[in-house]
């Protein structure tokens, strides 16, 4: 464990970072369809499912099995979503890899000083009151990185 130390407090950050997988974003067109095909032929269900207004987009996290990571399904709500645009450039499918973290500015902070941008300058709220950023993928071998850090009463 690295110790880091955030808004005055020391925080445990294990040496890789990242403390599981979260969940793998996929774009769908219609979040109906995928979560009846998720249901029925991987016998997923539906843990939480909510509309996200920032992004324009509905969204529902299906658990995979008893392991704590998720399949979030993205359904654009209208032209203006990210999620329209990655339909409209790439067609349905992986649109996101979230890792799960302890301290989000801890590892921020760590993966800055490691080179790797961040989109945004300080994290979101997401999912469930989690708290998110992006990292920049031109830094992550192509890959649109999500790091997540879930709600206090999610992590209890």
């Amino acid at each position: 464990m690295t110790t880091q130390t955030t808004a005055g407090n020391p925080v445990s950050i294990p040496p890789h970072l990242f403390t599981a997988i979260d969940h793998v974003g996929i774009a769908v067109a219609d979040l109906d369809e995928a979560i009846t095909f998720y249901k029925n032929t991987f016998g997923m269900h539906v843990e939480h499912e909510e509309v996200n207004d920032e992004y324009h987009v509905r969204e529902a996290m299906l658990a995979v099995g008893d392991s704590g990571s998720y399949i979030q399904l993205l359904a654009p709500l209208s032209p203006d979503s990210p999620i329209a645009a990655f339909l409209d450039r790439s067609g349905p499918g992986i649109q996101q890899l979230a890792y799960r973290v302890t301290d989000i500015e801890a590892v921020c902070a760590i993966l800055h000083e490691r080179g790797i941008r961040m989109l945004f300058p300080e994290p979101k709220s997401g999912t469930s009151n989690s708290r998110i950023t992006f990292l920049h993928p031109k830094d992550t071998g192509g890959v649109l990185v999500e790091l997540v850090q879930p709600a206090l009463d999610a992590q209890a």
